[in-house]
């Protein structure tokens, strides 16, 4: 969905009158959405819609004006049919290809009703397929929140294994560690030790276990290993007896990987190098 920056300020502010009636909000409010911003050349344009990107209550009346635009009418209009929202990223639950094109109409026309659109290209009506659902459509995956939702192979409780329609971190949010944990520049820290570096990184480490962990763990595997080989590359830089020798170096981490398995957060995981013999 098109939202923060087609919000209709007349729309919003009658939205936030429903939960607030100081004049002293109301008027500070209508003057943050009313001042001009500078465009990239540093002149200054004057804003007659929508919230700007980053501004520190941006999120707060985006989400306060489509409780209204849609929570709300979806509740209303169809109390049956599940949805979920975060901020401008919506999922609604159809059960036949005949009722989700006719909800993503409705949903459409509602939203021009509140000045807003749907994102052409990210709107999408996905086939779930899973071992229930076996036929073939043009669209069988979507990413939200940092998952790929896609059919995938699945154990039940009895060890059989089916196909499930199910969340795993996305190749979008592996892109982005990979490149966050390539910015540390690790190998160049030669003046920390193992201990100083799983002090530093671990708390990052651990928020993503917690986040894209819950699903598939698995999927996160690949990009641990990455770590695991920067981590060798600065052995190799900062023991003499090291240099220039990469399975050594892999073996005399991994080593210490089996001696102290909690020392990072993804060797709690398992995801450990190779100790060798």
């Amino acid at each position: 969905m098109r939202s923060f920056d087609h919000l209709d300020h007349t729309l919003l502010q009658r939205a936030l009158r429903q939960h607030t009636a100081c004049p002293w909000v109301l008027l500070y409010v209508a003057r943050w959405l009313q001042a001009p911003v500078p465009d990239q050349e540093g002149t200054l344009l004057q804003r007659g819609q929508g919230v700007p990107q980053g501004g520190c209550i941006s999120p707060v009346l985006a989400n306060l004006f489509l409780h209204y635009a849609f929570d709300a009418w979806m509740r209303r209009e169809y109390p049956a049919i599940p949805f979920e929202r975060y901020a401008d990223d919506i999922l609604v639950h159809c059960t036949s290809e005949e009722q989700a094109h006719e909800l993503k109409a409705r949903i459409a026309q509602r939203l021009a009703q509140c000045s807003l659109e749907l994102h052409p290209t990210k709107t999408q009506i996905v086939y779930c397929k899973d071992a229930d659902r076996q036929g073939t459509y043009a669209q069988e995956r979507f990413d939200f929140l940092g998952y790929t939702f896609r059919p995938r192979r699945s154990k039940n409780r009895w060890g059989k294994y089916f196909i499930n329609f199910t969340p795993a971190v996305s190749a979008r949010a592996t892109k982005a560690m990979r490149q966050t944990i390539r910015s540390w520049r690790l190998h160049l820290r030669s003046d920390k030790t193992l201990d100083d570096l799983a002090h530093m990184f671990n708390p990052i480490l651990r928020g993503w276990v917690n986040y894209y962990g819950q699903y598939y763990k698995s999927a996160l595997y690949a990009t641990f290993r990455v770590l695991d080989r920067i981590l060798v590359r600065w052995a190799m830089r900062k023991y003499k007896k090291l240099k220039g020798h990469q399975r050594r170096a892999t073996h005399w981490l991994g080593r210490i990987a089996q001696r102290q398995p909690r020392l990072f957060v993804h060797w709690q995981m398992g995801v450990r190098p190779a100790a060798g013999r």
